[in-house]
Parts: C-alpha cells; structure tokens; sequence
C-alpha cells in the first residue's frame, strides 16, 4: 500500500452471491507508515461500498487496532511487521484482520476507560473505541491477532465482542 508493504488481492464470491474483495498486506511497525497505511486501505473499502455511510467508524477503529499493534503488541521495533487482511463484501459487510508479531496480552485485565480513576489517563481507549464502533470484535491467539467486523446498515446489526470495551495494555 506504499513502498514498503506488501499487497495481494484475492476475489471471491461470499455466501449470498455477492463478490468478496480481499487485500493481504504488511508494513514495519513504525508509527508514522500507519496514517498512510490506513488512508489507502479506507480508498479500497470505500470504493468497495461495504459499508455506506459507516467508513469512519472502520477508519477509526482500524486506526487504534493498528497503533495497538505497533505500539503495544511490536514495540515500535521496525524490524518487526503488522498484517492485515481486509475482506469487503459490497453493500453486506467489511472485515479486518490485524496481527502484530508482539508477545500478546490478556484481555480479560484491561482497565474500564470509562471508569472515573481511568478518565484523566492518556491511553485506554482504543480497544473500547473498536468494541463500540465496530459490529464484532474478537482476539485470538493470546491477543496478538484482532478480528473486527462491520455489517452494512441494510444487512442488520448485531454486535458482539470477546472483551469488555477496554484498552489493550
């Protein structure tokens, strides 16, 4: 998606008929490749049309999944990378993978963002902001991986989350 990724498309055709678009991609985990990173990954589900009218919830729910990973889960080291994998169903659906090559975390120990003794803290946020954004969202693999979702406004809504809405780390 820039200079330094590696990208590879895959079409398909999802359970009711209608075509998948699916990008694989990777980029050091640096934090300034993430903005330029997430801008053109948000062209590709735009144009998709996956989501109509709910990009900017992705955007920023990709964008926190994204600074987890580098910041969190491969500690800025740029010899590490962060994966993607974004799957679009046009008008039904977007999914996103991230996987970050870190030591992972445990969910069920994150601090509530929206406690009061957490409120005036500077991180805490962003797995709270993917939970409420995003329609499903999941972590595996002791938390170095994170599967989110988002269904179309016209393909019903129904969220679902394997961690209270917290912050990783």
């Amino acid at each position: 998606m820039n200079d330094r990724h590696t990208v590879k498309s895959f079409p398909g055709i999802s359970h009711t008929g209608r075509p998948v678009l699916r990008v694989e991609s990777s980029f050091r985990s640096v934090i300034t490749a993430i903005s330029p990173f997430v801008d053109k990954l948000m062209l590709f589900i735009k144009r998709c049309r996956s989501v109509p009218g709910s990009e900017i919830d992705v955007e920023v729910a990709l964008r926190e999944a994204l600074a987890n990973a580098v910041v969190h889960g491969n500690h800025e080291d740029p010899h590490k990378q962060v994966y993607v994998v974004c799957q679009c169903t046009p008008e039904e659906e977007v999914s996103i993978v991230v996987r970050d090559e870190g030591r992972g975390f445990d969910s069920t120990v994150l601090p509530n963002p929206t406690a009061a003794e957490q409120l005036e803290s500077t991180h805490g946020r962003g797995i709270y902001l993917m939970t409420t954004l995003m329609d499903e969202v999941h972590f595996e693999r002791g938390g170095t991986v994170v599967r989110m979702r988002k269904k179309s406004a016209t393909s019903g809504h129904s969220r679902s989350a394997s961690v209270e809405p917290r912050e990783r780390r």
